[in-house]
């Protein structure tokens, strides 16, 4: 199976580029890589503090958001009109180059 390449934009500027099997949520994936991104709810789109921001050129190859989904972005800090949570993407072959940003702020609404 082929990798897949995965770049992570810290707040400074750092990137993080990470090579993967597809299949990984992109949680998981930066969880696993220990970068900051708490997800609290542990992937089941409970909370908002996996959100991360999709390159603009990259957002149209990911699935369409559920209404679950985009109601959980509302409770995120910094959103965007390409945010998604990570807990809710997959990483795929034809995401291959993905850049994501993480944003400098998080909110975390289940008190944790």
């Amino acid at each position: 199976m082929n990798k897949v390449t995965v770049t992570f934009v810290k707040p400074d500027g750092t990137e993080v580029n990470i090579q993967t099997e597809p299949g990984v949520s992109l949680l998981q994936l930066a969880q696993e890589e220990g970068l900051d991104i708490e997800g609290v709810c542990e992937g089941n789109m409970a909370c908002s503090t996996c959100h991360m921001i999709v390159a603009e050129e990259f957002f149209d190859r990911l699935p369409e958001a559920s209404e679950d989904e985009e109601e959980m972005l509302d409770l995120a800090s910094g959103l965007t009109a390409t945010s998604r949570l990570g807990c809710q993407v997959d990483v795929t072959p034809d995401l291959d180059g993905l850049i994501l940003y993480l944003p400098a702020e998080k909110r975390n609404m289940l008190g944790f």
